[in-house]
């Protein structure tokens, strides 16, 4: 963590994980405080720069409320390990198992939130207007998968197929999301193997597809599916958010589908950790511009590199 000094009345965040050297997150929040005339310092708490591990979380909190932060946002390999290190979790924190944003009070309680499933949801509904949700088939369960299949079971999903690499993750996490789902409601976990004949086979034609996966990241380029399945879909929404044009919304798109990006839903569950942190209102289209001009200058920095 490179330390930096901070005057009177600035509010101190931060976020922990390992290897978030590049994260965009302090870019993200320090803009959007700077437009709302707010003192604000987001730092990172980098576990490899550090020399922890995610063992360390508990005492790493400590050290933030002893140093009067208002916040801090969670990140791999933390979001499950830091539960234990605190006093209260939201409900949806609770529900999902997962925390990646933790308020301090001024009194030092340590309260656990979950703004990934608002952020999937506040996206998907922004990004993708009237998407139908009567069958949608989640590829990856992993923390992003749950948030996404969280926010799918509250927003009355008809069929929610789980679909991972690890056939009993799947399953755990379709089994966890069941009593979140409106009566009548199934959640269904299945092996990767049969992710072809979930998107268009006895099944039918789904609704949607959601990925979850890291496929499609700069480390691990590729497609998560074969395009000619993407044929006929409705609708395809990513979580991958770096870059923001993925091969498989590049694929989605050639194929007639709807699309949408997962800058909106990291813009949006970082704007409600901004809230939460803060007590202000920010302006999640303002952050968005914000990080499309932050992607774009990355990728500038990347060509002249």
């Amino acid at each position: 963590m490179r330390q930096t000094a901070t005057t009177a009345g600035t509010v101190r965040t931060g976020l922990i994980g390992a290897g978030i050297g590049p994260s965009l997150s302090p870019a993200l929040h320090e803009r959007e405080a700077a437009a709302l005339g707010l003192p604000l310092r987001y730092l990172r708490w980098d576990l490899d720069e550090l020399s922890a591990g995610p063992d360390d979380v508990g005492e790493l909190l400590a050290r933030a409320r002893a140093e009067g932060y208002r916040g801090l946002n969670i990140t791999h390999p933390c979001k499950q390990l830091v539960i234990r290190h605190l006093d209260a979790l939201s409900p949806d924190a609770a529900a999902i198992g997962a925390v990646n944003t933790v308020t301090i009070a001024e009194d030092g309680t340590l309260t656990g939130h979950n703004t990934d499933w608002t952020g999937f949801r506040d996206g998907l509904h922004e990004g993708l207007p009237g998407a139908g949700t009567g069958r949608v088939v989640l590829l990856g369960a992993g923390g992003a998968g749950a948030a996404a299949g969280y926010a799918l079971a509250r927003d009355g999903i008809g069929v929610l197929d789980v679909v991972d690499v690890d056939a009993g993750r799947a399953a755990a996490l379709a089994a966890a999301l069941t009593p979140h789902l409106a009566p009548g409601a199934v959640a269904r976990g299945h092996a990767r193997a049969g992710l072809d004949d979930l998107l268009d086979g006895p099944h039918g034609r789904a609704d949607g597809l959601v990925h979850a996966t890291p496929i499609g990241m700069a480390a691990h380029p590729g497609l998560p599916v074969d395009p000619a399945l993407l044929a006929g879909l409705p609708w395809v929404a990513e979580i991958v958010y770096r870059p923001l044009d993925t091969a498989l919304l590049r694929a989605a798109r050639a194929a007639g589908c709807r699309t949408v990006d997962g800058g909106r839903m990291a813009v949006h569950q970082a704007a409600e950790a901004f809230r939460l942190f803060t007590g202000h209102v920010p302006d999640p289209a303002r952050m968005l511009a914000h990080l499309a001009e932050l992607v774009a200058t990355e990728r500038a920095d990347d060509r002249v590199a």
